[in-house]
């Protein structure tokens, strides 16, 4: 840069505002901010209905009225007295049972048997259960089902642990934790942080393809600039908007109660994840020089990278999840500065790629 010319006209500066400035005419882009930037508008609202996908157990389901019939009827009557939501009703006659069924005054059907064990072990006791189809209420009566069949499971072993020649293992205690806590920032807050970097690198992957295939590259050059500070502004813009929506995001989660620890480094980590991923946008980019192939080899890619993940020791989204929490541990904290180190690296790297590109050929 000329000693005369302002930081401001810095060459590199100038494309990144120019890229920036140009996704507005990127539909597609521009509808994945709105739906990301109304998901965190209205999270508090949204978190109750995809909390129920998420967890349907965690939806109150009412008052779930269960036919029982069979022989071993008292047993499941026993388990169902201990689920608030659940009213068990015994029928002597099976065919009243199905035309309770049938007709709706029951929620469920269930036929509880005593069944000999093969090789002579002894009764077990055997479940068919049938609940209506096709509607979502028909989910969470099979939810209630299930909660009432787990108790029947609990109850019949403690009471048949006397026959077995090793005692049982011990039940874990039961934690009290609320599934909007474990949704929101096990799976909305890490989603709505890490869409930002990985729709970064796919715009990145867009910029530099078409100015190759619209042949507007060679009039950036004419500037005179170097595809290098081509790359770099285009990386540059890139990167810095994926801090900036997320820092967005957290500031509406928090103004819809939802409070987020540790932001700072909560920015930092994202700013790492969008260079690295910005860095193989335009490494492909340039590498491939057409845009489809570049984009699907950059999605197969970011996919499986980001799924090979799990062999760290600590996955990126719980890194994120403990981050909001504040309960960082020191692997936390090492993926958030791994994470850093690893991104300045592969951009030099793709730096120095790009240097030795001949960019007349391109």
């Amino acid at each position: 840069m000329s000693e005369d010319r302002p930081w401001y006209r810095d060459p590199r500066l100038v494309v990144a505002r120019r890229d920036v400035a140009s996704l507005s005419r990127e539909k597609t882009i521009v509808l994945a901010l709105l739906i990301q930037l109304f998901v965190a508008a209205f999270s508090s609202f949204l978190v109750v209905g995809l909390t129920s996908l998420y967890d349907p157990g965690s939806v109150s389901t009412g008052e779930v009225e269960m036919a029982v019939t069979g022989d071993a009827h008292e047993e499941l009557l026993d388990a169902a007295r201990e689920q608030e939501g659940s009213n068990a009703v015994h029928y002597e006659n099976p065919t009243e049972a199905e035309l309770a069924f049938r007709e709706g005054r029951v929620d469920a059907l269930l036929r509880v048997d005593y069944v000999e064990s093969a090789g002579g072990g002894g009764q077990r006791v055997a479940v068919t259960a049938r609940v209506p189809e096709g509607s979502i209420r028909s989910t969470l009566i099979v939810v209630e089902v299930r909660r009432v069949l787990n108790t029947l499971e609990r109850q019949v072993r403690a009471d048949r642990v006397e026959s077995l020649d090793e005692p049982p293992v011990p039940l874990p205690s039961e934690v009290a934790a609320s599934p909007y806590f474990g949704f929101t920032y096990t799976v909305l807050i890490p989603l709505l942080l890490f869409l930002p970097p990985f729709i970064s690198g796919s715009v990145a992957v867009d910029t530099v393809t078409e100015e190759m295939e619209r042949g507007t590259l060679e009039l950036l050059r004419v500037a005179p600039v170097s595809l290098v500070d081509i790359v770099d502004g285009k990386a540059l813009g890139m990167v810095l908007i994926a801090p900036l929506q997320a820092l967005l995001w957290v500031a509406l989660l928090a103004a819809n109660g939802i409070p987020v620890a540790n932001v700072s480094l909560l920015l930092l980590f994202v700013t790492a994840v969008a260079a690295a991923v910005v860095t193989l946008g335009v490494t492909l980019g340039v590498s491939m020089r057409r845009r489809r192939p570049a984009q699907l080899l950059y999605s197969v890619l970011t996919l499986v990278v980001f799924g090979a993940a799990v062999v760290l020791p600590e996955h990126p989204t719980t890194t994120v999840a403990k981050l909001a929490v504040d309960s960082p541990t020191l692997s936390t904290y090492g993926h958030v500065f791994g994470s850093v180190a690893l991104a300045v690296a592969a951009y030099a790297v793709a730096r120095r790629y790009v240097a030795g590109v001949n960019a007349d050929a391109l």
